[in-house]
Formats: structure tokens, C-alpha cells, sequence
């Protein structure tokens, strides 16, 4: 291996490391939302008994909005049957509505999955993140991201498209060039190579206006 391959490595390995660590930390982020609001259940209903017991019915009913405003910005949006999967596209939907992306998901993921936590995690943490980056480009109302995950006989089936600005995408080396700055391109490299590895099929398809990626994984 050339010394040019192995620098490409260790820079690819260190941009993987950090892309973990910020899933993980996004997701460990959800997660502590959702035991503060836990650890506060009980507070909460003690609250609205003394409403209740005082007969002020619309301060209950003020209390319930304003519960269930609170909640719904840490409940799950997604339950896939697969944790890792739930946690990390709950983080990454929760992170593009946060910047004005409408995100339309549909997943089925098996618990028991072939591929292991971190390949997954590579894969659909950066299809989301390359999907959000692209969105940002297009006015609020037209930005939207479409998820579907779901089995295909004994192979995973992943499919994500993301509206685009601009006219159809040009291939460069048999590759999308990325339109982010340099270091992001390594997120797509990630993607093939964690599929190529697999044993996986994948395909990008730009046409004006809309950008897709699918991807198929042994599952056993």
C-alpha cells in the first residue's frame, strides 16, 4: 500500500471515529431528554392534583398542553423493532426538523441484524447527514427528506432521497461529487465501502430536482 493510500485510511478511520461520536452523542442527548422528563412524571401529576383538587379544571387542561408540547419534542417519531436503528434516526429526524426539514419515514428494521451496530451506524448516519447538508441549499418549504427502510427477502433494503437545488448531479471517477468542503466527501467513501465490504449493492440517482441512494445488505 502506497503512502498516499494509508494517509487516505487514517484520515477516512479518524472522520469515522468522529462521526460516531457525534451520533452516539446526539443519541445519548435524546436519551437524557427523555429520563429528565421521566424523573419529572411524578412532579407532574402532583401538580395537576392540586388543580384538580381545587376544581380548576383549566389549569389542568393548560398543564396537559403544555406536557404535551414538552413531550412531543422528546418522544421517539420512529420505532423501526431495531434500538440502534430507533436511535440513531430519532436523533437525525429530530436534528433536521430542528432546522426546518420535513422528514417522511417509514422503517422496519429486524432486532436480530447481520451487520453489526457500527456499520449501521455509518450508513445511515451519514445517507441522513449528506441528506440534511443538500436540503439546506433549498428554501424552507421545499426541503424534505424521504426514509425507507424495510426487508427484501433476506436483504435490507435502505432508500433515502432529499430534494436538491439545481440541475442533475454530474459523476466524477464513477462518483457524486460532493458539494460540501473537503473531508465530507468521506462520508460517501464510508458508505461503499462499509457496503462493498458487506457484499451489498448500492446506487445514487440524481435527476433534476431530487437525489436518491439505495442500498441492499445481507441481513443474515
Amino acid at each position: 500500500m502506497s503512502l498516499f493510500s494509508r494517509l487516505i485510511d487514517k484520515r477516512i478511520a479518524a472522520y469515522q471515529r468522529e462521526l460516531i461520536e457525534i451520533h452516539y452523542a446526539e443519541v445519548e442527548n435524546m436519551y437524557r431528554q427523555i429520563r429528565g422528563w421521566r424523573h419529572d412524571y411524578r412532579n407532574h401529576i402532583q401538580a395537576m392534583k392540586v388543580h384538580a383538587a381545587q376544581g380548576d379544571w383549566e389549569a389542568v387542561r393548560a398543564y396537559l398542553d403544555a406536557l404535551e408540547t414538552d413531550l412531543a419534542a422528546v418522544d421517539t417519531v420512529l420505532k423501526t423493532g431495531n434500538p440502534m436503528a430507533d436511535a440513531i434516526l430519532n436523533s437525525k429526524i429530530s436534528l433536521a426538523r430542528s432546522k426546518g426539514i420535513t422528514v417522511r419515514a417509514d422503517a422496519s428494521v429486524p432486532v436480530a441484524l447481520g451487520l453489526s451496530e457500527l456499520d449501521l451506524c455509518v450508513i445511515l448516519g451519514n445517507l441522513f447527514d449528506n441528506a440534511i447538508e443538500a436540503s439546506l441549499a433549498l428554501p424552507q418549504d421545499r426541503r424534505l427528506i424521504r426514509v425507507y427502510i424495510d426487508m427484501k427477502g433476506e436483504q435490507l433494503y435502505i432508500s433515502f432521497t432529499n430534494f436538491t437545488a439545481g440541475k442533475k448531479r454530474s459523476k466524477t471517477g464513477g462518483r457524486f461529487r460532493t458539494t460540501k468542503g473537503e473531508g465530507h466527501g468521506f462520508g460517501l467513501v464510508r458508505i461503499d465501502t462499509v457496503v462493498e465490504r458487506l457484499g451489498g449493492w448500492l446506487s445514487r440517482n440524481s435527476e433534476d430536482g431530487a437525489f436518491t441512494t439505495e442500498i441492499l445488505l445481507p441481513a443474515g
